[in-house]
Formats: structure tokens, sequence, C-alpha cells
């Protein structure tokens, strides 16, 4: 498949047919992604394949609160998790949601799963001492995740990032056998799409390109 194809229709997939996604295939995919760039070229990133039911169940079970807080500010008409916005939704609130099924059922019907982390030890985090959450580390395993889904599509599959594990990481890191040192970065479920979209819907490049300054002149097509 051409590249552009790939990168225009590599959608978030959630709903899976049950087809297996065999180890060769699995290996074609991480053997292609793991050209991504890293920060220094230190490739602190590692993968640990799940596929055992018992393993998906237990994940899923640590997973229920960060995804009843999720829904839990959607209903309250906030942007889940973010770090700007204080939320107004309280304890008892996020208890009594319920655990989105579109969020939790791609770890259980999914071919496998793909817990993605990365050594903080080779990460430069050089936004550490700003006054505002930390993003530049994401810099060095974010593009080895998206080289993952992108090789999927090319090869017939698809997936989606999911980060709630990061919000129960030192519980993901118990039931693993995650180094502490290793931020457990996405869990990326990967199988056979029931449709595969075609026709995404992203912004112009207009809309988010401008010249010199922030607030810039758009940029144009010539």
């Amino acid at each position: 498949m051409e590249l552009y194809e790939v990168m225009r229709t590599t959608f978030a997939a959630r709903e899976y047919t049950g087809e297996t996604l065999s180890d060769e295939v699995l290996y074609e995919i991480l053997e292609n992604a793991r050209f991504a760039p890293s920060g220094g070229n230190r490739q602190g990133n590692h993968v640990i394949v799940v596929r055992e039911n018992e393993t998906r169940i237990a994940l899923v079970k640590l997973l229920e609160p960060a995804a009843k807080r999720y829904h839990a500010q959607v209903k309250a008409g906030e942007s889940p998790w973010n770090t700007i916005s204080p939320t107004k939704v309280t304890s008892e609130d996020i208890k009594n949601a319920q655990a989105p099924a579109r969020l939790m059922e791609p770890y259980k019907t999914a071919s496998l799963l793909l817990v993605v982390t990365v050594d903080l030890r080779v990460v430069a985090s050089t936004d550490q001492h700003l006054d505002r959450v930390g993003i530049i580390s994401g810099a060095s395993i974010y593009p080895f995740a998206w080289n993952i889904l992108l090789a999927a599509r090319h090869a017939g599959f698809g997936g989606t990032i999911t980060t709630l594990a990061a919000a129960e990481e030192p519980h993901v890191q118990k039931l693993l056998n995650i180094p502490s040192e290793c931020a457990v970065s996405a869990v990326l479920p990967l199988g056979k799409p029931v449709k595969q979209l075609t026709k995404l819907k992203r912004l112009s490049v207009e809309e988010i390109t401008t010249c010199e300054q922030f607030d810039g002149t758009q940029f144009t097509k010539p």
C-alpha cells in the first residue's frame, strides 16, 4: 500500500472480527515499526505482547477507575483528564459512573494487546521544569506506537492508542512485572477491523498552520 494512503486511512479501530493476528504478521509489524525515531536514538521502547485472556481480564479490571472518570467528565461536559481546566467531578460521581464499553471492549475483543513502555532513564525530558504537565518524553515513544498502527494498517489490521493504563501505572507495572523506571505509555489493541474507514475527518492544513507566529497568517496551498 502506498505511504500516503496508509497515512490517510489509518484510523482508531475499536471493533474487530475476531480473526487471528499471527506471530508472523506481528513480527513483521514490529520489525518495521522499530525504525521510529527517539531522543538521541536511545530507543528506550519495550513491547509486551498480551494474548492470554486471564491477563486481559485483570488489565480491564485495573483500568475501570480511569474509564469511569473519563465517562463522568464527559457526562459533566468536561474534556476528560484535562490539566488546564479543573474538574468539577467528584469521587462519588466517578464511583457511580459506568466504564464505557467503547473504551473497555477493545481490550477483550482484539486479537492481542501490545503494552508499550519507555525507559525513563534514557529520555531527555526537557520540559520537566515548566509549570505544566510534561509532554516531551512522549516524543521518544509515540512515534513508535504510531508506526505500529501504520504497519498494522498496511498488513490489513488495525488498532488504537489507549492511555488509560497510565492512570493506573503502579498496578499495571505490578501485573506485568514492568520495572518502576519504565513508564506505561500505551496499550494498543490490535485486530482485523470490522470495517475499514477510508475517509477520515481532520482539520485542513489552513486551519492548523500559520506563518511566523501562532496568530500569523494562514499557510495556504500554493
